[in-house]
């Protein structure tokens, strides 16, 4: 962590005034005139420029783009961080970027003279290609490992799924699978590596969207854990995972190299679970909701056993799903059941309390979609996609990196695993500072950025600065 940490700071508490200071006598429409005054509407991208330089990260970007043959004015890194601040802005489709391209302070933080325009980037997409894809992705993971390592934890829980990216048109990769929302459009289904503590992308597989969720998991998953333990050879890892996940190969994988792991059971392909649950008559009480059993046990198919603990939680709304599902599910009314797979020894209440924690996964990805636009398709090539999939996951990354960096940890280690800190979402973030006005200008030679005198925003940002100049 940074030297001298500081806590977020307190709220200015308004001081009372008049009525007649606070209400204007005239509402006049003012004058609208368009002049080049060196304003911008960023004026708090100040701060990612301040973490921009700290990690070095145009450099680091170059380091990824330097294989291809062609040589545009803007380089591919330009255009990835580019996309990547456009991100950061909550622009969604590429043609917004033409309501910003003449503001003083992006050209800043890109070190250019002038931004490029939206035809320039869509061609620098198209260019992309698999190397270009992979070396962007090992940035991505290697920023998230620095910041696991300079944490110094003692354990590292990963957890895994997959997201669905619908579009609209044709694109290269993309598949018509399941859709919850917008069945048979076509779509891309990456899985994802999150990691619990930080609430950071680890690693992300692009995937067509008719793929199962364990399609090609299994080594996916290996690769994570490997680089979790190249970076941290003494953390204990933990895994979390769905349903999708349950299988021979992928429980035994986790047992071998020693993770410790929670994964859910589906009922309908194990009649033997069901047997034994529906046959089950005493059932020890956990809560005022939960009751459970627990065995060591082994589907037929299996080579080893591992503990299974069995869950019904008393509902009090009667069950309304379709009959042919008594088939395949426990069904008793009144109760709802589930089942998890774990090799942990900790209590059952503990090791359902760190399991129901994957739900947190489902909030990263709401903010990965709602705040960096991860759901948007903007091109027809595939390499392109995965491109600015990875500037979102960046732009989310970066988000954190700059919180944690800033800010002390809020939070020991919970039963759930929950984020060490109290993040702010982006969009809160970018509403609060981001998106504050200001002028750029040079009195006496010196390059000064004028803002408001809000005293929040002035408190807040400086701190953000002053904390990043002390780490440096």
């Amino acid at each position: 962590m940074n030297a001298n940490p500081q806590t977020k700071p307190k709220e200015t508490v308004a001081v009372k005034c008049s009525k007649a200071a606070i209400h204007r006598k005239t509402h006049r429409i003012p004058e609208i005139k368009f002049e080049d005054q060196r304003l911008t509407s960023f004026a708090g991208l100040v701060v990612f420029q301040s973490l921009f330089q700290r990690i070095g990260l145009k450099q680091q970007l170059a380091g990824c783009f330097r294989h291809l043959n062609v040589s545009p004015i803007y380089g591919h890194s330009v255009v990835v961080l580019l996309l990547t601040v456009h991100l950061l802005l909550g622009y969604r489709r590429l043609q917004d970027m033409r309501y910003y391209r003449d503001d003083p302070m992006l050209c800043r933080l890109l070190g250019l003279e002038r931004l490029p325009d939206v035809a320039t980037v869509s061609r620098a997409l198209a260019v992309m290609d698999n190397p270009s894809v992979d070396r962007l992705r090992q940035l991505s993971r290697q920023r998230v490992l620095e910041q696991l390592r300079g944490l110094g934890l003692a354990r590292v829980t990963l957890d895994f799924d997959g997201s669905v990216v619908s579009t609209g048109r044709f694109a290269e990769g993309t598949a018509v699978g399941f859709n919850r929302k917008k069945k048979g459009q076509r779509s891309y289904y990456p899985l994802f590596c999150t990691v619990a503590q930080t609430g950071q992308v680890l690693d992300v597989w692009h995937r067509p969207g008719n793929v199962h969720d364990s399609n090609g998991a299994q080594a996916f998953i290996l690769a994570c854990i490997q680089a979790i333990r190249a970076m941290l050879p003494h953390c204990a890892l933990e895994a979390r995972m769905d349903s999708a996940f349950f299988s021979d190969d992928i429980v035994s994988m986790l047992d071998a190299q020693g993770v410790q792991f929670t994964i859910s059971v589906p009922f309908e392909r194990l009649t033997a679970l069901k047997a034994m649950v529906e046959n089950r008559k005493r059932w020890r009480r956990l809560n005022r909701q939960w009751s459970f059993f627990e065995s060591n046990w082994k589907p037929s198919s299996w080579n080893d056993r591992y503990r299974f603990v069995l869950v019904r939680s008393h509902n009090r709304k009667q069950y309304k799903g379709a009959v042919q599902l008594d088939l395949f599910v426990p069904y008793q009314y009144g109760y709802d059941f589930k089942a998890i797979v774990t090799n942990k020894r900790l209590s059952v209440k503990k090791a359902l309390a760190f399991h129901h924690g994957r739900g947190a996964q489902e909030g990263v990805f709401a903010e990965l979609k709602s705040h960096t636009q991860m759901d948007y398709v903007p091109t027809r090539r595939k390499a392109g996609n995965q491109v600015y999939l990875l500037a979102a996951v960046l732009a989310h990354n970066l988000n954190r990196e700059l919180q944690m960096r800033c800010y002390t940890q809020q939070r020991n280690t919970t039963e759930k695993r929950a984020p060490l800190w109290q993040f702010e979402q982006l969009g809160t973030l970018r509403r609060k500072l981001i998106q504050r006005a200001g002028r750029l200008t040079k009195p006496q030679g010196r390059l000064t950025l004028t803002m408001s005198a809000n005293p929040t925003v002035k408190s807040e940002l400086l701190h953000y600065l002053e904390t990043l100049k002390q780490a440096a």
